[in-house]
């Protein structure tokens, strides 16, 4: 049987400025391990919204959400904190490397901070990453001297120190050219399909979209279809 990695149940969000707007309305579905799953929809239907409920780091929202079995439901900030860096990991638009520090340095960073393994475990652990996606040569060099695509895959290493759970992506693709695109899809199309990670990606990118396992489509905060 499968095992369900993430579950949305009913889950509403209001913004109130200072009339109340309804973002998102009603949504329930869940991902099972090893899925890659797009998310997609016209600009401000509620995607990016979704993704910051699903990630733990917007609690503000009606309905429930299970993370590996487990309810976010009154967990405390630290809770949430805790569970965000040990079982899922984050690829955004901007990758946020910290430029003062090399790309190891900011591969280790989450691992360091969850504080799970040793300093030497962390190094051995990121380099490992970095090889698995060809950069373990420019683990010395500083983040800003990287391209674009480079620092991307940087970030998706980052994402994968924990040996997180699920992995999402906002836009991961939404600042590349269409070459660097290309290998950020076959980065996770290879996670997905040979270490069964699960991935859930919000994206503009009907390329990138087609080719996951699954789309949820979304318009005015509702899924309005699943293919």
């Amino acid at each position: 049987m499968s095992q369900t990695i993430l579950e949305a149940r009913h889950i509403s969000k209001s913004f109130r400025d200072p009339v109340t707007v309804k973002i998102l309305n009603d949504v329930t579905f869940s991902i099972n391990k090893g899925e890659f799953v797009s998310v997609v929809g016209r600009s401000g239907c509620g995607k990016s919204t979704l993704l910051y409920i699903l990630s733990t780091m917007d609690t503000d929202y009606e309905g429930e959400l299970f993370i590996d079995d487990q309810s976010m439901f009154k967990k405390t900030g630290a809770q949430l904190a805790r569970i965000r860096n040990e079982k899922i990991g984050f690829v955004f638009q901007f990758h946020y490397l910290l430029n003062e520090f090399t790309v190891l340095k900011n591969v280790m960073l989450p691992a360091l901070k969850l504080g799970k393994y040793s300093e030497q475990e962390i190094e051995e652990r990121a380099i490992e990453r970095l090889k698995r996606l060809g950069m373990d040569k420019q683990a010395n060099k500083k983040a800003n001297q990287l391209s674009g695509g480079e620092k991307q895959r940087i970030a998706i290493a980052r994402a994968l120190i924990n040996d997180p759970l699920i992995i999402m992506g906002d836009e991961p693709t939404g600042n590349l050219d269409k070459k660097n695109s290309d290998i950020v899809f076959e980065i996770f199309n290879q996670l997905s399909v040979e270490f069964n990670q699960t991935l859930l990606v919000v994206t503009h990118d009907p390329g990138f979209a087609a080719n996951t396992n699954r789309i949820i489509e979304m318009e005015d905060g509702r899924i309005i279809k699943h293919r």
